[in-house]
């Protein structure tokens, strides 16, 4: 199975899941400034909430994507809002790529909230949810 990881954070947060979801699966996690070069049978796609909205670069990175692509798999951060996946659903679709119905949301800190989120609990479940996603 050809699985490809991309995030896009600001403050580290959606990195943090991205290198666990890369530990668990064993395949390096890189910046949505790096394209998708080949097909994938599951891109996991990190964002989190910048003002309300997920950040241009992730959809400047869907809007990109020129390889088949199995599904996509949202995985988030947020101080406030409870997850990206409807923002980046809307955009994936729009692509005509198929997004799954299971992601993996959790709080991120931002300046006093959420302090030290996303935390090893969080970090554990991730790998968990990254595992059942490719069974």
């Amino acid at each position: 199975m050809n699985i490809a990881i991309r995030y896009y954070t600001k403050g580290g947060n959606t990195e943090k899941l991205a290198k666990a979801i890369s530990e668990a699966m064993g395949v390096e996690a890189k910046d949505v400034s790096e394209p998708l070069t080949e097909d994938v049978d599951v891109l996991f796609l990190g964002s989190s909430v910048y003002a309300a909205g997920v950040s241009s670069d992730i959809k400047e990175f869907i809007k990109n994507i020129n390889v088949n692509v199995g599904q996509v798999v949202n995985f988030s951060t947020a101080a406030l809002i409870e997850s990206t996946y409807g923002q980046v659903k809307k955009l994936v679709e729009e692509k005509g790529l198929t997004m799954a119905n299971d992601e993996f949301h959790c709080r991120g800190s931002f300046h006093m909230l959420h302090r030290n989120r996303p935390n090893k609990n969080d970090l554990e479940d991730v790998k968990v949810f990254a595992k059942k996603i490719v069974e």
